[in-house]
């Protein structure tokens, strides 16, 4: 993921914020929160010639050192490229670049609703190590006032 990839990778996040079951954010961030947030090592995006379908990318869990191989990752798959492999090939691409620097585990959050994302998790597997019931409200959209779980996952790499 390169920085001319911006505009793309944050036009997939919104689209994934609208669908309602993708993340509690109400608005994709720029491009420079989000350069800040993901480690640069690790966020890929899937292209078709210049088009970009998908992206996935990483984010510390934590400063401290014990936790230093614990990666979250977010992945996204444009409308019109989803149900087409897309997303399993940058999770695939991902579990490998984790592992061969080091990390050893790389979890997620996913709501209950976001059944193909479920899905792709387990295909790709990674484990459910419990619910978060009532996490979190949402506070705009088209659910709003709704309090939703998620379903914690995770990989051992």
């Amino acid at each position: 993921m390169q920085p001319e990839h911006a505009q793309a990778v944050l036009g997939i996040h919104a689209s994934g914020i609208a669908t309602g079951t993708a993340t509690f954010q109400s608005n994709p961030p720029t491009w420079d929160e989000f350069d800040a947030g993901h480690l640069a090592e690790h966020r890929f995006v899937a292209l078709d010639g210049d088009t970009v379908l998908g992206w996935v990318a990483v984010s510390p869990v934590s400063g401290r050192c014990v936790y230093a191989g614990v990666v979250e990752h977010s992945a996204y798959v444009a409308p019109e490229a989803r149900g087409r492999g897309v997303g399993r090939a940058l999770l695939d691409h991902l579990l490998e670049s984790a592992g061969a620097a080091g990390i050893w585990t790389v979890q997620s959050g996913v709501f209950p609703q976001n059944i193909a994302s479920l899905a792709l998790h387990e295909a790709a597997g990674f484990r459910v190590v419990g619910t978060r019931e009532r996490l979190g409200l949402i506070c705009r959209g088209p659910h709003a006032g709704t309090w939703l779980d998620v379903v914690l996952l995770e990989k051992r790499l």
